[in-house]
């Protein structure tokens, strides 16, 4: 069983990572193989509305989203993770969720385990998750769970606030758990 972790933050390292990474960890210790890719320093072209993917199955940017459909393909379960920005999700996010779009008709997400964590200053994680929560329906995932955390006033300038955030990152952990206990069991848990 493998879970994919995916940082849609143009920041490396930063406090949505840290929680992405406290989610998988707690997966791999409940027995999942886990992967992390960042979005930060990739190129992901936005949907450019073409629907040659519609006929062909394969979209036709070729960029970085080639070798992230791949390891979406081959995951069990994905755990996203966005900062807030304006209230929703980062440009990286809505891009990478616009470009699976080319998976849609072969069906290529359906039914995969999918969870998401939102970092937040200190609000707008609704906003995210409901984004996140719309494409995992459109894609007829499965949404296991959400984490959100609180980074604070000093969340831009420290990249690991959001580690003060007990309950955020228990809720991380629980994410983590919930995925593989999903994985296991074909049926989703409360933690």
């Amino acid at each position: 069983m493998k879970v994919l972790g995916i940082v849609c933050s143009p920041r490396r390292g930063g406090n949505t990572e840290v929680m992405v990474r406290t989610a998988l960890e707690k997966a791999q210790q409940r027995g999942a193989e886990t992967e992390l890719i960042s979005l930060a320093g990739k190129t992901i072209s936005p949907c450019d509305a073409c629907f040659s993917c519609e006929k062909t199955g394969k979209c036709h940017i070729k960029d970085d989203m080639q070798y992230i459909y791949h390891k979406l393909l081959e995951a069990d379960g994905v755990i996203f993770g966005t900062p807030v920005y304006f209230w929703n999700v980062t440009a990286q996010a809505k891009a990478l969720i616009d470009r699976t779009y080319s998976l849609y008709e072969k069906s290529g997400l359906r039914n995969k385990a999918a969870g998401v964590v939102v970092t937040e200053q200190r609000s707008g994680s609704a906003n995210a998750i409901a984004t996140f929560n719309g494409f995992f329906a459109i894609q007829k995932m499965i949404m296991v769970g959400w984490a959100d955390g609180i980074s604070g006033d000093e969340g831009y300038a420290n990249k690991e606030a959001v580690r003060k955030d007990k309950k955020g990152m228990g809720r991380a952990e629980a994410l983590g758990e919930k995925m593989v206990a999903y994985l296991k069991t074909g049926k989703t848990v409360s933690l």
